[in-house]
């Protein structure tokens, strides 16, 4: 078990790494925040719970691990704890997202509201940025790298 979480914790010490947690950690995090508080516009828990499960058909276990993923999960690569975690947990929920909602529209976003749906382009880059941390770590400036380091 030990050797596991040395394996997660270890990082390569380069800024660039810590560019790339920090910019998918703010990214996701308003995505979270709406989701689980209501900011940003958002419409908190309950409803999104309701429009999750209800409306897009999401068991209960996945609609929670989507709030908590965008959530927790953002506010830990913004401080660089457990980030491979974190990071691998949101490639998985973005390729979901690919596979069951986004795949059917194309590459290409819904810019001008002119297509049924999104397209998977945004995704993709949020996959990009997550298997950059799954690969290097957390880098330079992490609590990742400050535990590592100690051990």
């Amino acid at each position: 078990m030990k050797n596991l979480i040395k394996k997660l914790l270890k990082t390569h010490p380069n800024i660039g790494f810590s560019i790339a947690r920090l910019t998918l950690g703010l990214v996701i995090f308003p995505h979270g925040a709406q989701k689980l508080l209501g900011l940003f516009g958002g419409y908190g828990y309950s409803a999104t719970m309701e429009a999750l499960t209800t409306q897009m058909g999401l068991p209960s276990i996945v609609a929670v691990s989507v709030i908590m993923i965008e959530f927790f999960g953002a506010i830990s690569l913004i401080i660089g704890i457990f980030s491979r975690f974190w990071a691998i947990s949101l490639a998985g929920m973005f390729l979901g997202i690919i596979f069951t909602a986004q795949l059917e529209h194309g590459f290409f976003m819904n810019w001008f509201g002119n297509q049924a749906g999104e397209g998977y382009e945004y995704s993709l880059l949020i996959i990009g940025l997550a298997l950059t941390i799954i690969i290097h770590g957390s880098g330079k400036y992490s609590i990742d790298h400050l535990i590592s380091k100690k051990q």
